[in-house]
């Protein structure tokens, strides 16, 4: 099974490192590191229907055994926050809590900020994903018993010190403080080094070298080994649609949305249709008789009309009134020159328009632009009218 795995950053300006692994195969099937989260989009693609895993810096939690009493009730675990509440710098109701293993009477515990869970989960599902498991990046480590387990991704150093304890931070830094702690023990510290870092230089530190794998590769096969996941409790993950569900569940709701507003508002629409009916049928009366002053009111309009187009787009021999019009459209528009009255004589496939103009010169400039579509014009009496220009042409095909 192919698994995509994420490695965010503490904000959503940090990288954001990716990786598609295939459990059956046991290989890389892709690989990248994002600028920030807001690009996480750019996923999607690749994400398809495979279980998405997020690991999160290890810097931005506190990893503590909690001792138990014998036989602890589940509400007893409901005390822990208490119990840590010495150990943290922020007030507990701004922390999350969520159990990991027990071991005997130790009950193992991840607290992180409230807010930086949100911050997660949000970019995930800004970004049209679903993620089904988180965990911080130190516990997808391998566990080397009496030993420490060390990678690099790019500028950071993620260290597991044993099975519930770590550090994330700058590897420069990280570095320092290994070996400080090492001369501090009476025995080597044993580091099992899988970057290309070398540490064989540190004072009272053994190197164990490992196999030089692609850091995200190390971290995506601990993290789908791991048991552990952050997301319980409040953050539980929802169990996933299928992406073909979630299609039709969108068109679902607005279909019973659709439904119900026409349901209630079936009566008032109704009315309003009725309404436009009428006017739009008076409206083509109007029309009619406009284009054609000598027929009589028809009693079904759309019949009659469309009998008098088709008269006009079979008449006038290589010429129709309609292909006519069609080819005089831009010259109308171009001189704003706008026809009041129209008539056709179809045996001289000719037209014969009442025009109305803002001046003299726009008639002179539709006659100009007709005669560039292949068009005769003839211009007739011209009258001034309301600050308007009226005047007669034939125009010939």
């Amino acid at each position: 099974m192919e698994h995509l795995v994420i490695r965010l950053g503490s904000t959503t300006l940090d990288p954001v490192n990716w990786l598609v692994w295939s459990g059956q195969e046991h290989e890389i099937i892709a690989s990248g590191v994002l600028d920030n989260a807001e690009q996480l989009s750019s996923l999607s693609e690749r994400a398809g229907k495979r279980p998405i895993t997020a690991l999160v810096p290890g810097c931005d939690f506190l990893l503590k055994w909690v001792a138990m009493p014998a036989k602890a009730s589940r509400k007893a675990l409901t005390a822990i926050p208490y119990m840590l509440e010495e150990d943290l710098s922020m007030d507990i109701s701004e922390q999350f809590f969520a159990l990991g293993e027990k071991d005997g009477n130790m009950q193992a515990v991840a607290v992180v900020s409230r807010d930086k869970m949100q911050d997660w989960l949000q970019a995930i599902e800004q970004a049209g994903l679903y993620c089904n498991k988180m965990l911080p990046d130190v516990l997808a480590l391998p566990y080397v018993e009496d030993a420490w387990s060390l990678v690099t991704l790019g500028q950071q150093a993620i260290i597991r010190q044993d099975q519930w304890q770590g550090l994330q931070g700058d590897a420069s830094w990280l570095l320092q403080a290994t070996e400080h702690f090492a001369k501090q023990q009476t025995t080597p510290l044993k580091v099992a080094n899988h970057s290309d870092l070398d540490i064989s230089n540190l004072a009272n530190v053994e190197q164990i070298e490992q196999q030089l794998d692609l850091p995200m590769q190390l971290l995506a096969t601990g993290a789908l080994k791991t048991s552990f996941n952050l997301l319980q409790g409040e953050f539980k993950a929802k169990q996933q649609s299928s992406s073909e569900w979630r299609k039709w569940r969108v068109a679902a709701v607005l279909a019973v949305a659709a439904l119900l507003v026409t349901l209630v508002d079936k009566g008032i629409q109704v009315n309003q249709l009725k309404q436009q009916s009428a006017d739009l049928t008076k409206q083509m009366h109007e029309q009619f008789a406009k284009a054609f002053p000598n027929q009589p009111k028809p009693i079904r309009i759309r019949t009659a009309m469309e009998r008098e187009l088709n008269k006009l787009s079979n008449g006038g021999g290589q010429a129709s009134m309609l292909a006519m019009m069609s080819q005089l459209t831009e010259a109308f528009q171009s001189s704003q020159v706008k026809p009041q009255t129209i008539r056709f004589d179809s045996a001289r496939s000719e037209l014969r328009l009442q025009a109305v103009a803002n001046n003299f010169e726009a008639l002179e400039e539709f006659k100009r632009l007709a005669q560039d579509k292949g068009f005769e014009v003839q211009q007739g009496a011209i009258n001034n009218k309301d600050n308007q220009v009226i005047g007669s042409l034939s125009i010939r095909s």
